[in-house]
């Protein structure tokens, strides 16, 4: 149990579970398993007992959002535009961020089968490795320093303005931005921003990224299991790169295991662990909604915002 969020409800697995109308999933095993992230567990009773209740809930934000926006439009006799939903999803590394960020989107599309739903991930806007070598900052990679932030934050007002963007795109084999190539975005009725930074405030500055959410959502786990899943991921990521040179993980394959290992726990320790206590946590409570999992990956309890 997380005992320092003095501004959020906390309700068991049991009880929110009974927060969904009966209806049928809508996705199907092997659909759900195309989502799972590498090290990620999750099972249709997940999706049932968790992820049905929470899209109604993201349903009633969605419904105030607009009615705000069209009473806001004629409050100052102005034209109704139906801005874009946006979903913040935060966490930690390797806490499954992008299990239930890709799961959202699924859901959201099919339960709103006429929007447009789309997913980008705040990795996009980190500086390519060469400038972050140039700044002599590429072993804070993930820190706040090493984003773009005010190319991320003119993204998020050209959405909620204009409805398209576009974005880099990053990539995980090659650990840097994909040179001339970007993601275009274009009128999303849902937009999900998932990433560890999407609830941090941008040095020198006074906007944060959450003033462009309309509903956001932290991943919680113990340190101790988080490191656990990091360490899984990261001999997963070693067994996928073993036979493709050019992917990022290569060159650990072909040192000895144990010392590998210790080069993982050594990443974790000195900068994932660091970047969790003193930059992802304490944003934490910006969330609408906290799901905690526990060491099983499974979502025991969900705190939310009064």
């Amino acid at each position: 149990m997380i005992h320092d969020l003095l501004n959020f409800k906390r309700i068991s697995r049991s009880n929110w579970q009974q927060l969904h109308r009966t209806k049928p999933l809508l996705l199907t095993l092997n659909e759900l398993e195309s989502l799972r992230s590498l090290n990620d567990k999750i099972d249709l009773n997940d999706v049932k007992d968790i992820y049905l209740p929470l899209i109604n809930l993201i349903k009633i934000y969605k419904k105030a959002s607009d009615d705000l926006s069209f009473s806001k439009s004629l409050f100052l006799q102005d034209d109704i535009y139906q801005h874009p939903f946006i979903i913040g999803v935060s966490g930690s590394v390797a806490v499954g961020k992008s299990t239930t960020s890709r799961l959202l989107q699924l859901l959201l599309s099919r339960s709103h089968p006429d929007a447009r739903v789309e997913l980008v991930t705040t990795d996009g806007f980190l500086y390519p490795n060469q400038q972050l070598v140039e700044k002599g900052i590429l072993n804070r990679k993930g820190f706040p320093e090493s984003y773009d932030m005010p190319k991320l934050l003119n993204f998020l007002d050209a959405i909620k303005t204009n409805g398209t963007a576009s974005i880099p795109i990053y990539s995980h084999e090659i650990y840097d931005i994909v040179p001339d190539q970007l993601q275009t975005i274009e009128a999303p009725d849902f937009l999900i921003v998932e990433g560890i930074n999407v609830f941090q405030n941008p040095q020198n500055e006074h906007l944060y990224m959450t003033d462009y959410f309309d509903f956001s959502i932290y991943i919680d786990a113990s340190v101790e299991h988080i490191e656990s899943w990091y360490l899984e991921r990261f001999s997963k990521l070693l067994t996928i790169a073993e036979k493709d040179p050019n992917n990022y993980y290569h060159r650990f394959t072909q040192l000895p295991h144990n010392e590998v290992l210790d080069i993982a726990r050594d990443t974790w320790k000195t900068i994932n662990l660091v970047n969790l206590q003193d930059y992802i946590e304490p944003s934490r409570n910006r969330a609408d909604v906290i799901l905690h999992k526990s060491a099983n990956h499974k979502i025991d309890e969900i705190y939310l915002k009064k």
